[in-house]
């Protein structure tokens, strides 16, 4: 049986913020979500600030192995974010 997948901080104000964008659809639960913008699709893994270190890189524990499998050995598109912005630059609403 598959337990409950943990949200991640501010992921709830994040999606309702990526929605309000026309053109903008989101599926959740998976890796945390999928984007759907301008007939692309961009995977997104979610972390709250505090998995990141002040330094750069995350801390330790805040990837799990199957995301740092995902980092190594993914063809396609796939980003680790921790703010709105980054996402966006990502699907190309801001430069």
């Amino acid at each position: 049986m598959r337990r409950k997948a943990r949200i991640d901080e501010n992921q709830t104000d994040l999606v309702k913020a990526l929605r309000s964008i026309p053109g903008v659809t989101v599926e959740l639960n998976h890796h945390d979500f999928l984007i759907g913008f301008r007939d692309q699709t961009y995977w997104i893994e979610w972390k709250s600030q505090n998995a990141v270190k002040k330094s750069g890189g995350f801390k330790k524990n805040a990837l799990r192995d199957s995301q740092k499998k995902i980092i190594e050995k993914w063809t396609g598109q796939y980003l680790v974010a921790w703010t709105l912005d980054q996402i966006l630059t990502e699907i190309g609403v801001i430069k």
